[in-house]
C-alpha cells in the first residue's frame, strides 16, 4: 500500500514540473510577442509621420503647379515635341518674321525652324569678317567656327595679344554681343615642338591654354562681351589639322578656333525678358 502511495505521488510530482517547464516556455514566448507587437507599433508610427512630411511637400509642389497653370503668361505647350510658354511661342514667331521664307522651306519642325533661324542670324553677322589664309570661317548646322593662324593674334612662343589682332577680334566680339543666346568657346592648339628649357611657358598644354584664356580677356575687357558667354579650352598639339613634318604644316596647326555655339536655353529666355 505504502509503495503504490509512492509512486502515484512520485508521478503526480512529474506531472508538476513538466507543466511548470510548458508554462516558463509560454510566458517567454508571450513577452517576445509582446516585445515585437510595440516594435512593430513604432516602426508603423514612424513610417506614418514620414508619410505625412511626404504628402505635405507633394501637396506643396501641386500648388505650386496650380498656380503656374493658372497663370495664362505661364501656360506650357508643347510643340513637336519642345515644351515651350505661349509667351516664347510667341517671341519665336516674332523673331522668324525676319528670316526670308525661302530660307524657311526646309523647316519640318519647330526645333529646325529655330536652327535655321540661328544659322540665317549667324551667316548674316559673319558677313564682316572677309576670309584668307589666316582665317578659316565653317558653319556646320548651327555651329560657327573660326581658325585664325597664331600669326595673326600672337608673337611666336607667347601668348601675348598683337595690335594686329584688334582689327578680327572686334568683329568677333560684335557678332557675340548681337545675339545673346550664344556661348562661345575659345580653343588654343599649338605644334608639337617642345618649350625652350628656360622658357616662362612650360609646355604645349600651357600654352594653348594661355593663349585661349588671354583671347578670352581681350573679348571681355576690351570688347564688352558677357563673361559668362565664354569658355577657355586648350588642346596643345593634340588636334592638328596636318602632320607636324614640315614648317608649313606647323604653321597650320598653330592656331586659334573660335566656336560658336547656340544656347537654345537663353535663346528662349532672352525672348520672354523681351516679350
Amino acid at each position: 500500500m505504502k509503495r503504490i502511495s509512492v509512486i502515484v505521488l512520485s508521478a503526480l510530482f512529474l506531472t508538476a514540473c513538466v507543466s511548470k517547464k510548458k508554462y516558463l516556455a509560454l510566458e517567454q514566448d508571450n513577452g517576445e510577442l509582446k516585445s515585437e507587437l510595440t516594435k512593430t507599433k513604432v516602426e508603423k508610427e514612424d513610417l506614418e509621420t514620414r508619410f505625412a512630411k511626404i504628402q505635405d511637400r507633394v501637396d506643396n509642389y501641386n500648388s505650386k503647379i496650380n498656380e503656374l497653370t493658372e497663370d495664362n503668361n505661364a501656360k506650357l505647350v508643347s510643340v513637336d515635341g519642345v515644351v515651350i510658354s505661349e509667351n516664347q511661342k510667341e517671341a519665336l514667331r516674332e523673331s522668324l518674321k525676319n528670316v526670308p521664307p525661302a530660307y524657311m522651306a526646309t523647316a519640318k519642325t519647330l526645333k529646325d525652324s529655330m536652327n535655321l533661324a540661328m544659322k540665317f542670324n549667324l551667316k548674316s553677322s559673319m558677313e564682316n569678317i572677309e576670309e584668307d589664309e589666316d582665317i578659316v570661317i565653317n558653319i556646320e548646322e548651327t555651329v560657327v567656327m573660326i581658325s585664325i593662324s597664331d600669326k595673326m593674334l600672337f608673337n611666336s612662343g607667347s601668348y601675348r595679344i598683337s595690335n594686329k589682332a584688334n582689327d578680327i577680334l572686334q568683329k568677333i566680339a560684335n557678332v557675340i554681343n548681337s545675339e545673346e543666346s550664344l556661348d562661345v568657346m575659345v580653343e588654343g592648339h599649338t605644334d608639337n615642338k617642345q618649350m625652350k628649357s628656360n622658357a616662362a611657358v612650360k609646355d604645349n598644354w600651357d600654352l594653348s591654354v594661355l593663349r585661349a584664356t588671354a583671347v578670352v580677356k581681350k573679348l571681355q575687357n576690351d570688347y564688352n562681351v558677357a563673361p559668362e558667354q565664354l569658355i577657355a579650352a586648350g588642346r596643345s598639339f593634340y588636334q592638328p589639322l596636318a602632320d607636324n613634318d614640315t614648317k608649313e604644316h606647323r604653321a597650320t596647326n598653330r592656331r586659334t578656333r573660335i566656336v560658336i555655339l547656340p544656347n537654345i536655353d537663353k535663346f528662349f529666355a532672352m525672348m520672354s525678358s523681351n516679350k
